[in-house]
């Protein structure tokens, strides 16, 4: 009988741990990543995200994620975003985010050199009209290329609101 609860207790947790990633990754609805050539965002080079849309009634939260590392030359990161519509209609927003505290320690996850910290951009958004959203992405930093970029990514999940 003995035997046969270790045998059993994989498979249940194997099952659990499969259960939790596919209802967590049931509600991702877009999710993307711009690597940055030799490790710096260049101004000239925004992060650009084609979002197709067919559910115009669920809410969403929007997500950016940056990777980057000690060669990272400041605390803080300024972003400008535009979103262009199906239908032409631009929206821009300035946004200002803190990648690491005062003692350089860094947000987020990572170990060693890399570090992947989590924006939160949007909440409980709906898009209103179907069909392709562009998500344009510009650094806002005083320097023309970001040294220490690995890359920008965006994640766009439901609610479930």
């Amino acid at each position: 009988m003995t035997d046969r609860k270790i045998k059993i207790l994989p498979s249940i947790y194997l099952l659990f741990v499969g259960l939790l990633m596919t209802s967590c990754a049931g509600n991702v609805v877009f999710t993307d990543s711009v690597a940055m050539p030799d490790n710096t965002w260049n101004l000239e080079n925004p992060a650009i995200f084609r979002v197709p849309v067919d559910d115009t009634t669920s809410n969403n939260n929007i997500n950016f994620t940056i990777r980057a590392g000690s060669s990272y030359p400041f605390r803080n990161l300024y972003l400008f975003v535009s979103t262009t519509s199906p239908e032409g209609k631009i929206v821009t927003d300035t946004l200002h985010y803190y990648l690491s505290n005062e003692k350089g320690e860094w947000y987020g996850k990572g170990s060693m050199d890399i570090h992947e910290i989590k924006l939160n951009y949007k909440t409980n958004v709906f898009f209103p009209v179907r069909g392709i959203y562009e998500i344009k992405v510009q650094h806002g930093m005083r320097t023309t290329g970001l040294k220490g970029v690995y890359d920008f990514g965006i994640r766009i999940e439901k609610t479930g609101k």
